[in-house]
């Protein structure tokens, strides 16, 4: 599949100061639909990543650090245009490659766009201010690209992942370097070759496909980047601040989260249901901000556990093109990753499952999606994020106790509260533990225009919106004294 994944790139190609390269030695893609190999992809290695970070710092401090605002702006706009046109290409690009539902990675290459136009849009808007000062002087702050930008991105969302740390970086004045994940290049090389074609100029954008313990260990260390953007596990993401301690560069940690929905006892629960179960089973459970957890009150628990038992039973799994409910996970690795919390489970409640298509593939990586309850709160199934297709229904009984063992995981990535009481509804914002609180739904349909990041062992720092913006750049302040 290398020479043809999409008619239009080259997947064992890598992309730096822009142009296309070939490896010394390639890494084996695989279809976790079928678990058969597609292609090859790069095993970029410590000489390519000097070779992008150079690339990068001569765009920074060269035609794209001299672009003003809204030159940046306007390129980003056509990379966004160029994407929108292209929506169809990648998002079966990136279900081929994630074993997405052809229908989420749509949506995925929509959000990619947007970002981009959202990002094209700001670029010119980002501000300093004039501070009042003693008399006789004029004092200002200015905000300044970083310079050059690292971006390890995950194989979960590549192109949501893409649009929301490099889209910002580029937007506020910085060069990048982006390592994707090693099961999942395909979307970010294509997204290569559109920004090349939108006239984004050599070197601002600079892709590395490898292993994580070669370039991605490589540029996490390297003491040419000046801020690093990593979404993944929470042991990478310690390795990964390790290495930019060591060159005192600031990082923007996204680790995951165990996402509680609190359901009480007046919530409306037609309403409630496709966002309680839909947060749970997105991309086969392999997203960050799956709501893994719903927390419903006692007098309620029967009713929602019924009636999401039996969303369940309608749930098929199968391959990416296929369209089902529910795809395969990524890799055999993280299918015995999640069969071997599922066998944790054991003693614990099945309320109902989904089921495999009868004709998915033998060799795809397929788990039903589980419904799960009678767990207590410190239960590893109820403290740990599992990345696959497991809910975990746990009661409660008082406001006190749910906000409890809503914050009881050291996670904090996003909670949802479910509830018609609108003094509630600002106690619980306020309560719970998380980076992004949603009532009475959760995602908020994506929302590229809002701040997300998490709280204690779900990371620090912000993607998407302003704050994106505002990670990416460094404030200087200016005293004039003009008497």
């Amino acid at each position: 599949m290398s020479g043809a994944t999409a008619g239009w790139f080259d997947s064992r190609e890598m992309f730096i100061d822009g142009a296309w390269r070939m490896p010394a030695e390639t890494l084996p893609l695989e279809d976790p639909s079928t678990g058969g190999q597609i292609g090859a992809i790069a095993r970029g290695g410590a000489g390519d990543i000097d070779a992008a970070v150079a690339a990068a710092r001569a765009a920074q401090t060269g035609e794209w650090g001299r672009a003003t605002a809204a030159e940046r702006g306007r390129v980003l706009m056509r990379i966004g245009e160029m994407v929108r046109a292209r929506v169809d290409e990648l998002a079966r690009l990136e279900a081929i490659d994630v074993g997405k539902p052809l229908t989420q990675a749509r949506n995925d290459a929509i959000a990619l766009a947007r970002y981009m136009e959202f990002y094209g849009g700001a670029a010119d808007k980002l501000m300093g201010e004039t501070i009042p000062y003693l008399d006789g002087y004029t004092v200002y702050t200015l905000r300044e690209p970083r310079g050059v930008t690292a971006h390890i991105v995950p194989w979960n969302y590549p192109m949501q992942i893409i649009g929301r740390s490099v889209g910002g970086a580029l937007a506020a004045g910085n060069a990048t370097v982006l390592k994707p994940a090693e099961e999942a290049c395909l979307t970010a090389l294509a997204f290569a070759r559109i920004a090349g074609e939108a006239g984004l100029p050599a070197g601002a954008l600079n892709v590395v496909p490898g292993l994580g313990e070669e370039a991605g260990a490589v540029l996490s260390a390297h003491p040419g980047i000046d801020h690093i953007s990593f979404t993944g596990s929470l042991p990478v993401g310690r390795a990964v601040q390790r290495a930019a301690g060591e060159n005192v560069v600031p990082v923007t940690l996204e680790l995951g989260g165990k996402s509680p929905q609190v359901v009480f006892e007046d919530a409306d629960l037609d309403a409630a249901l496709p966002f309680l179960v839909n947060a749970g089973i997105q991309n086969a459970g392999q997203t960050c901000s799956a709501a893994s957890r719903i927390l419903i009150h006692r007098a309620r628990f029967d009713e929602v556990a019924g009636r999401m038992a039996e969303r369940y039973a309608t749930l098929r799994v199968g391959p990416a093109l296929r369209d089902l409910e529910v795809g395969p996970l990524i890799s055999a690795r993280q299918r015995e990753i999640v069969e071997g919390y599922i066998r944790r489970g054991a003693d614990l409640d099945l309320l109902a499952q989904g089921r495999i298509a009868e004709d998915a593939p033998t060799g795809g990586h397929y788990v039903a999606p589980r419904l799960l309850s009678g767990a207590a709160p410190g239960h590893v199934l109820a403290q740990e994020e599992i990345f696959g297709p497991v809910q975990m229904l746990l009661p409660f009984e008082s406001e006190d106790e749910a906000v409890a063992i809503a914050n009881g995981t050291g996670l904090g990535l996003v909670a949802a509260v479910w509830t018609g009481d609108g003094a509630r509804q600002m106690r619980l914002a306020r309560r719970l533990r998380a980076g992004q609180v949603f009532v009475n739904n959760y995602g908020a349909g994506g929302g590229v225009e809002l701040p997300f990041g998490g709280v204690g062992k779900s990371g620090h720092g912000r993607e998407k919106g302003f704050e994106a913006l505002y990670s990416f750049t460094r404030l200087k302040t200016v005293a004039c004294l003009h008497g």
